[in-house]
C-alpha cells in the first residue's frame, strides 16, 4: 500500500507516468519536462500562462528549473521496484508455508529464505544470485553448468566444460567477476562523460534561457516605451484640438459681434438713407418754385462720406490663414517636446576567421583583436588564406542592416572594410580596396598625417578633414546597397558611402600593417 502511495506521488500530473527529467515551476508543482513545454506551446500567444495544477498565472512564459532531488527520487524507486508481472520466488525449503526467498544457489538450483541462506553451503561453488534470476539463463545452453568464465575473445560468457574441451578451449578467459569489474570500470568512465556532458547541456540550457528572459524584457521595454511614447503624443493631440476648436470658436464669436455691430449701423444708415430720398423726391414733385428753392441745399441732403467704407473691413481669407498657422505652429509646439528615437537592430556578433589570416598576423584568443607580427604565426597554407596582412569575418550578411565598431591601435599603416568571399587572396590585388571585391578605409598617423581614403577598384577618395580618434563605424544596408564610414567622435561624424548592388555575401575585412585593431561592439540609435 505505501509503494502504491508513493508511485502516485512520482506521477507527472499531465501524463500519468513517472516523472522523465522533472521540472519544477514557481507555484511548486512538479511535470515532466517534455509534458509541461508542450502545455506552454500551447498557451503562447493566448497573452498568459498557467500551472495546469493549480492554475496560478504568470505574465510571461516560466522558467523550467529541473528538479534533481525528485529524478534521483523517481530512478531509486524503479531500481527497487519489481517488474510488472513478476511473481513473488518463495523458499525451496519451507514446505509448510511459503515464505519469501532472499536468494538462489545456481548449484542446488535452489530458493532460500533468510533462515535457509544461514545454514547453506559457504562454498565457492555455490554462486548465490538474485531469486528472480532465471536459473535457466545462468547455464551454459550445450554443457548444462552454471556460467563461471567470459571469453574475451567471443564476448561470451561459458561454462569450465567450454573452457577445457569446448569451442572456447585455448581462448583467453576471465572470471565473470574480473570480466564485470572491468565492464564496470568502461561503464564508470562512459557515465562520467555523459555527466559531464549532460551538466554542461543544462548550464547551456540555462544561459539560453537567461537569454530569452533578457530578451523577453528588453522587448517589454522597447514596447512599454513605444505605448508611453504614443500615449503622450495622443494626449498632445486631443489638446491641440480642443485649443484649435477653443481658438475658432473665440474668433468667430468675435467676428459675429463685429459683423452684427456693422450690420446695425448700416441698417441705421439705411433707414437715414431713405428718409433723405423721400424728402428730394417730395421737392422734386413739387410745383411752386419759391418753395423749392426756400428748402436748404441738395447737398446738405447727401451723405459726406462716399464710397461705403462704413468700416466693412472684409478679411475673410485672412481669417482662415490665421486658423493655419495657429495649427501649424501648435503641432511644432508638440513634437519640439517629444524625444523620438527609432532603434535599428544590435551591433553584429562579428569573430576573426583564422583560417584567412595570414601568417604575419596574430589573432587574438576571443577572435576580436588582430594586431602584426614580425613572428610568422606557420598556419598551413591554403586557398582561403591571404598572402599579405589581412584577415576577414566567418560571419557573411546576406540582408538587413548590421554594423560594427574598430579601434586602432598604434601608428601603423591599417585598412577596414567588408568584402566578398570571392575576393582575391594573392598578390597585391588583394588588398582591401584594390578590386571590385572590396571596400576599404584606409589610414595611418604617421603614413598619412592623420588623413584617411576610402579604396574602391584601387581608385582612392581622399576624406578631407583630419582625423581626430582612432575609433571608427562600418554601417551596412545590404538591400539599399550602402555601405557607410563614420568617425566615432561627439557627435557622430559621416565620412563616405558606398552605394551599389551587393551581389554576394559581405564579410567584415581588416588589414593591419603595423599596429593594433580591435573589433569593438556597442549599441547606438537613430535618431
Amino acid at each position: 500500500m505505501a509503494s502504491a502511495d508513493l508511485r502516485k506521488e512520482l506521477e507527472c500530473s499531465i501524463c500519468l507516468s513517472l516523472y522523465t527529467d522533472p521540472v519544477t515551476l514557481r507555484c511548486g508543482h512538479n511535470f515532466c519536462r517534455v509534458c509541461i513545454d508542450q502545455v506552454l506551446n500551447t498557451q503562447d500567444g493566448s497573452g498568459g500562462y498557467s500551472c495546469p495544477e493549480c492554475r496560478e498565472e504568470f505574465q510571461k512564459r516560466p522558467v523550467l528549473i529541473g528538479n534533481i532531488t525528485l529524478r534521483n527520487v523517481v530512478e531509486n524507486y524503479i531500481t527497487t521496484q519489481p517488474a510488472h508481472g513478476d511473481t513473488r520466488i518463495c523458499c525451496t525449503y519451507c514446505f509448510h508455508s511459503p515464505v519469501p526467498a532472499v536468494k538462489s544457489c545456481l548449484m542446488c538450483e535452489a530458493s532460500l529464505c533468510d533462515d535457509h541462506l544461514r545454514v547453506h553451503s559457504k562454498g565457492p561453488e555455490h554462486v548465490l544470485t538474485d531469486p528472480r534470476t532465471s536459473l535457466e539463463n545462468r547455464k551454459c545452453s550445450v554443457h548444462k553448468k552454471i556460467l563461471e568464465y567470459y571469453c574475451t575473445e567471443d564476448a561470451a560468457c561459458i561454462c569450465v566444460s567450454c573452457r577445457l574441451d569446448g569451442e572456447h578451449w585455448g581462448h583467453q578467459v576471465e572470471t565473470l567477476d574480473e570480466a564485470s569489474e572491468k565492464k564496470k570500470k568502461k561503464l564508470r568512465n562512459v557515465l562520467k562523460k555523459l555527466i559531464k556532458k549532460r551538466r554542461e547541456t543544462e548550464e547551456r540550457v540555462q544561459s539560453l534561457e537567461e537569454q530569452w528572459r533578457n530578451a523577453q524584457e528588453k522587448a517589454s521595454g522597447e514596447a512599454e516605451r513605444v505605448t508611453a511614447l504614443f500615449i503622450d503624443i495622443r494626449r498632445r493631440l486631443d489638446n491641440l484640438e480642443k485649443r484649435i476648436l477653443s481658438e475658432i470658436s473665440k474668433k468667430n464669436e468675435q467676428r459675429s459681434l463685429s459683423l452684427s455691430a456693422l450690420i446695425q449701423k448700416l441698417e441705421i444708415k439705411k433707414d437715414e438713407l431713405s428718409r433723405k430720398m423721400k424728402d428730394i423726391e417730395e421737392l422734386c414733385n413739387m410745383t411752386d418754385p419759391l418753395t423749392v428753392l426756400q428748402e436748404p441745399d441738395t447737398g446738405d441732403l447727401c451723405d459726406p462720406e462716399e464710397g461705403g467704407g462704413d468700416g466693412d473691413t472684409g478679411g475673410h481669407d485672412g481669417g482662415d490663414q490665421g486658423v493655419e498657422l495657429i495649427i501649424s505652429h501648435m503641432l511644432s509646439e508638440i513634437m519640439s517636446g517629444v524625444n523620438v528615437m527609432f532603434y535599428v537592430q544590435d551591433p553584429a556578433d562579428i569573430f576573426l576567421d583564422v583560417t584567412t589570416a595570414s601568417n604575419n598576423i596574430f589573432i587574438s584568443d576571443d577572435l576580436k583583436t588582430t594586431s602584426r607580427t614580425l613572428i610568422n604565426q606557420n598556419r598551413l597554407e591554403t586557398a582561403e588564406r591571404f598572402q599579405y596582412d589581412q584577415v576577414m569575418s566567418s560571419r557573411g550578411f546576406t540582408s538587413g542592416r548590421h554594423y560594427w565598431d574598430v579601434v586602432i591601435s598604434g601608428s601603423g599603416l591599417w585598412r577596414v572594410g567588408m568584402c566578398y568571399p570571392s575576393v582575391d587572396r594573392r598578390g597585391r590585388q588583394s588588398h582591401l580596396g584594390n578590386n571590385t571585391q572590396s571596400w576599404s578605409l584606409c589610414g595611418g598617423r604617421q603614413v598619412y598625417n592623420n588623413l584617411c581614403s576610402v579604396i574602391y577598384n584601387s581608385t582612392a577618395t581622399p576624406i578631407p578633414h583630419q582625423i581626430s580618434g582612432n575609433r571608427f563605424r562600418i554601417s551596412l544596408d545590404y538591400e539599399a546597397g550602402k555601405l557607410s564610414f563614420y568617425e566615432l567622435c561627439d557627435p557622430i561624424r559621416h565620412l563616405h558611402t558606398f552605394t551599389t548592388t551587393f551581389t554576394e555575401p559581405l564579410h567584415a575585412a581588416l588589414g593591419i600593417f603595423r599596429g593594433c585593431i580591435k573589433i569593438s561592439l556597442g549599441s547606438y540609435t537613430w535618431k
